[in-house]
């Protein structure tokens, strides 16, 4: 046990929590865009994947707490390795030594971090409709944005409807999108750097790895973002 928890507390192996832990969140975002997109499907068919997903309280509620738990441990290792790799190297270099790192590796943390700021916000916006949140969501026919008092014919929650009106503001749809940039660029790199921590980049193979990763990302970025765009070009209104 002591062999163990040793390792998880050396550098290597907060990179191996990274790792694991960015698969399946990666993972994560796939699923959860995949589900959203169901609203170009019609809002009985989102509707329905909603109301099928609120049936399962416990699975719903011990994977919202898994996502946040590995949210915490990714965001944690990569905190304390930041403050190690700072420690390490308390003199800054003479010359600069990211000349050859890309924009999004040497933001990783920071946009890591902004990242969490958006998902804090997505989950009070949509999930908890904290009122507050969602003023900005008002319209004429829905004065008070609360979105848990949306309901459709069937007796289910307008989860379609929720998100229309959600994202016909432009200011939410482009906060949106732009947070979308942000973790589609984390993504990017963090896919790639996650097989060298596992040992697997190199090579020819390294290159591959990177063009999956940029190409995912662009994937996610467009599925997710096509719906604050549908919305704000009138779909759903």
């Amino acid at each position: 046990m002591n062999t163990i928890l040793k390792f998880f507390r050396s550098s290597l192996g907060k990179k191996y929590v990274m790792a694991v832990t960015g698969i399946l969140l990666f993972g994560f975002v796939v699923v959860h865009m995949l589900g959203n997109l169901q609203i170009f499907l019609g809002a009985d068919v989102i509707n329905g994947y909603a109301a099928f997903l609120k049936s399962k309280p416990g699975l719903l509620w011990f994977a919202r707490i898994g996502l946040l738990s590995l949210v915490a441990l990714h965001i944690g290792s990569a905190i304390q390795l930041s403050i190690e790799n700072r420690a390490a190297r308390p003199v800054p270099y003479g010359e600069n030594r990211n000349a050859g790192a890309s924009y999004s590796s040497r933001t990783m943390l920071m946009s890591g971090l902004i990242v969490l700021a958006f998902l804090i916000y997505h989950l009070l916006h949509f999930t908890v409709a904290v009122p507050g949140v969602n003023l900005l969501a008002q319209s004429a026919d829905f004065p008070n944005a609360n979105f848990l008092e949306l309901q459709d014919a069937h007796g289910h929650q307008d989860v379609f409807r929720m998100l229309v009106l959600g994202f016909s503001n432009i200011w939410v749809s482009g906060f949106y999108i732009v947070g979308m940039a942000l973790l589609c660029m984390h993504l990017s790199h963090g896919v790639s750097s996650l097989f060298q921590s596992l040992g697997i980049k190199h090579g020819c193979c390294g290159k591959c790895i990177d063009r999956f990763a940029f190409a995912f990302a662009i994937i996610i970025f467009a599925g997710n973002s096509s719906i604050p765009i549908a919305v704000l070009l009138g779909y759903g209104n």
